[in-house]
């Protein structure tokens, strides 16, 4: 029992430090400026903006609870963390006419910790 424990906390360990680039637990405090309008986690919804559990891997604009702008669903982008990176630090040059009303994030290490702490929600 004890190694059925132990070798599932190693895939846990594994799966989440996959993205380490980043630390989740202030990718969480960094994530309190997105979670005005975003939501993660078993009870997530879109509101104001689209909920973003397992963003990784989708295609910009298909999240069924939101209304997106024609600019996020015609785009074509499909979200990686380079994807993401790059829309994070600057929204308007990724998908000009999206209608999310952010400036971007100037620091890689806050995008490296936001980055990780959504690899929680996949």
């Amino acid at each position: 029992m004890n190694k059925l424990i132990l070798l599932a906390s190693a895939m846990v360990f594994h799966t989440f430090n996959a993205y380490a680039a980043g630390d989740a637990v202030a990718g969480k405090s960094a994530f309190a400026r997105c979670a005005s309008c975003h939501q993660v986690g078993t009870s997530a919804r879109g509101g104001f903006g689209p909920q973003l559990n397992g963003i990784f891997g989708r295609t910009a604009g298909t999240s069924k609870d939101y209304k997106y702008s024609a600019a996020m669903k015609s785009s074509g982008i499909v979200w990686s963390e380079q994807t993401l990176r790059a829309f994070l630090k600057a929204p308007d040059d990724v998908i000009p006419g999206n209608k999310m009303r952010f400036f971007g994030i100037g620091s890689d290490k806050q995008i490296d910790n936001l980055l990780a702490y959504l690899h929680a929600f996949e």
